[in-house]
């Protein structure tokens, strides 16, 4: 297993930033009944982990898009994330709503970029992929150029990957499924038996029910 993405799945159950109920599932924005819940904006209250989340993606930037010359924060979780990814890389940073601001200027982008600029996207969370890839086809209809997209946890989706494959996005990010429910079972979070219905639910998380 990947030694980063193991010790970020750790840092983030120790935080309680992911919950895992098999027993008693959360329901989704969408809808889905889910026994697995991410919410790593956690992070930000934490100013030792606040900095690790940093590097981190900072370093997932340098090493896979060092051509980079702007960065996008996906809102609203991603925001602080973004502007701290930005600061560290001395780059300019904007961030895109998830539909226009309706007075004012009604903008969709917050901020300024120059036609051509090559922008990383940085994400909190990625499920399906939907919000994310909106995010991209706005920049894209700016004029900016996406060279890619690097996000804190990943559920693994199939569908999100094939979005993101559609969409040329390359997508790297710092833990994802196997590595928290790896960690979560290692360290006795959840139990054997857990995992199972864990698996289960990945498959088909729109269908699912306990």
């Amino acid at each position: 297993m990947d030694k980063m993405k193991k010790a970020f799945a750790s840092k983030l159950l120790k935080i309680k930033a992911i919950k895992l109920q098999p027993n008693d599932p959360f329901t989704w924005a969408s809808g889905w009944k889910s026994p697995f819940y991410c919410d790593n904006r956690k992070t930000l209250s934490f100013p030792e982990l606040r900095n690790y989340v940093k590097q981190e993606l900072t370093h997932a930037v340098l090493e896979n898009f060092p051509e980079a010359e702007a960065v996008a924060g996906v809102a609203t979780g991603a925001i602080a994330q973004g502007a701290l990814v930005a600061d560290a890389l001395n780059l300019p940073f904007v961030y895109v709503r998830s539909k226009p601001k309706d007075h004012g200027l009604e903008n969709l982008i917050e901020g300024e970029l120059k036609p051509g600029m090559k922008v990383v996207v940085v994400e909190d969370l990625i499920s399906t992929g939907g919000s994310s890839l909106k995010a991209v086809e706005a920049l894209r209809k700016g004029g900016s150029e996406v060279i890619g997209m690097v996000a804190s946890y990943t559920y693994g989706f199939p569908v999100a990957k094939e979005a993101f494959d559609a969409a040329n996005v390359k997508l790297v990010t710092l833990t994802d499924y196997e590595h928290v429910v790896a960690e979560a079972s290692e360290t006795g979070y959840i139990k054997e038996a857990d995992i199972e219905v864990l698996n289960e639910w990945r498959k088909d998380p729109a269908n699912w029910k306990k």
